[in-house]
């Protein structure tokens, strides 16, 4: 198969919802029918051992939420599919907005019953600003809900979209009967006696044939007809080029869990979804048809194996074609590194590769030289934009609970903020550890993670800080950057990377910190020097 041909079979693309929409059961479910898997893991049902093939890490199991990106690989119809499966929860969106920087397009998960909630407001905002090129998939049919056509009302409404419709219910909850598929002009019928294996479908193609009433009784033939008749009216036909430029969102209906529609929405996904594409770094506009290697570093995970405290990045690939034990250069360190070993991924499971082309998803061992957004060419000077960087809204100092393993617990630290779940800073004052992060529910996971995997124990205490700024001087010697030292000092630190972060306690403290130090600027975020 030749380089440009390996290109257009892949899709590389995320899966982004508010917690509990269901997103890892549709991950499940698109693996399953990609033959991927044999059965699909019950999400949260305990009595069933067999966990989510994406949520990997013991806690997310315990929990039953992802709380960090896991990328899946498969073949479906000659089309190698890269699934970057994403938290939903908001103390994790750090992670998933991350992740949004490396994929070609989004499927949005919507509840029935509860519509569009908050965080997918925010993850949607995200997409729309890139352009990214988003499917609407609208799941658990199986259960009561909101009428259909108010809920395309509220995507278009609170999330900004302009949809249309390419599958629609027929019924909902206890009289759901199945879907009709507009984009393939099918009937789909399913029993929902199976709940882990595919059930076959009928196939249906003339609704005004008399038949279908036999098939889904007369009184639900007739909305059907009425609904489609609607949709053709008042919502846009579908138009690719319209969808890819991100102004036109399709949208699917379906019931992940019992397998209704998932299997349209995987067909016609692979048949409109875009191939790998362009993507911007700071110099110049990268195609991904370029013969030369470029990707870019956006998830480091510490511990894939803890019993081997293996490391991983996870590279995009942008262009090129990435292969094993060739050199390379990593453009921050200006050092030419080559990879022995490189990784494709399904969940946990790793195998190596010999080469990965634009799209893919690659892990390589590191022992601590990449950071996220770090990129690797042939030899160019790049640097690709758009890895975001927050600062965090929860401060707290962080205790060594066992003084036997303070050298666990600072290579535990050490790690988990190469990740970029939270980020460490140390007090100039006493050189205390204090452990920002966007959302309450990190403590929780670093704890458990530093307990699990590196055998350290920890406790917190409690920091009133409001935000983390970033210190600019514009002169070191100056006087007034010595005395805005010498009477802020209770109040400074070091991040991970020995840059100077002014640790602020409300946005008044910020202000007037401003305007009587007026040469010495502060910043929201840790990129302002790159």
């Amino acid at each position: 198969m030749t380089f440009l041909e390996e290109i257009a079979r892949r899709r590389t693309f995320g899966i982004i919802s508010h917690p509990d929409a269901g997103k890892t059961t549709l991950t499940e479910k698109l693996l399953l029918f990609g033959g991927a898997i044999q059965e699909a893991g019950a999400v949260k049902n305990n009595k069933i051992k067999k966990g989510a093939t994406s949520d990997f890490m013991e806690i997310e199991r315990q929990r039953g939420i992802s709380v960090a990106t896991s990328v899946l690989a498969f073949i479906y119809q000659d089309k190698k599919i890269n699934i970057l499966d994403t938290p939903g929860h908001k103390d994790f969106a750090e992670d998933t907005f991350r992740t949004l920087t490396a994929v070609d397009s989004v499927i949005v998960v919507i509840d029935v019953a509860k519509g569009v909630e908050p965080q997918t407001e925010k993850l949607v905002e995200v997409c729309r600003m890139r352009s990214i090129p988003m499917l609407v998939f609208i799941n658990k049919l199986d259960r009561e809900g909101k009428d259909a056509f108010d809920l395309l009302d509220e995507v278009e409404q609170k999330l900004g979209l302009r949809v249309t419709p390419m599958s629609f219910p027929i019924g909902m909850g206890y009289d759901f009967k199945g879907i009709y598929n507009i984009w393939e002009k099918k009937l789909n019928l399913f029993s929902g006696d199976n709940k882990t294996t595919i059930s076959d479908g009928v196939q249906f193609d003339d609704l005004s044939n008399p038949e279908l009433d036999t098939i889904v009784g007369e009184t639900a033939a007739e909305t059907l007809r009425e609904e489609i008749e609607l949709i053709d009216e008042v919502y846009p036909e579908f138009n690719r080029d319209e969808y890819l430029s991100g102004s036109l969102q399709p949208v699917f209906f379906g019931s992940a869990l019992n397998n209704f529609g998932v299997k349209e929405l995987l067909d016609a996904f692979i048949e409109i979804a875009p191939s790998p594409q362009p993507k911007k770094a700071e110099e110049r506009l990268v195609d991904s048809k370029e013969e030369k290697l470029t990707g870019f570093v956006f998830k480091i995970h510490a511990n894939m194996d803890p019993k081997h405290r293996d490391r991983l990045a996870f590279i995009k690939i942008v262009s090129g074609t990435f292969k094993r034990n060739a050199p390379y250069l990593h453009v921050r360190n200006g050092k030419k590194v080559k990879f022995s070993s490189p990784n494709a991924f399904f969940a946990e499971k790793k195998e190596i590769v010999d080469e990965s082309f634009p799209g893919d998803i690659v892990g390589i061992h590191d022992t601590g030289n990449f950071k996220i957004g770090d990129t690797l060419t042939q030899g160019e000077q790049l640097n690709f934009k758009g890895i975001p960087s927050f600062s965090p809204e929860h401060f707290r100092y962080v205790n060594n609970a066992d003084p036997m393993k303070s050298k666990q617990l600072y290579k535990g630290l050490d790690q988990l903020m190469d990740e970029g779940v939270a980020q460490l800073f140390t007090l100039d004052m006493n050189g205390r550890k204090v452990i920002g992060t966007v959302g309450a529910l990190q403590y929780e996971v670093i704890q458990y993670r530093l307990e699990h995997e590196y055998g350290a124990k920890c406790s917190y205490e409690n920091l009133s800080v409001h935000k983390a700024c970033w210190v600019e001087p514009e002169d070191i010697k100056n006087e007034e950057f010595i005395e805005f030292k010498r009477v802020k000092q209770r109040y400074l630190a070091k991040d991970k990377q020995g840059q100077l972060v002014f640790l602020a306690d409300s946005e008044f403290t910020i202000q007037m910190t401003q305007s009587k130090y007026p040469s010495v600027k502060l910043h929201f975020t840790s990129e302002f020097k790159n």
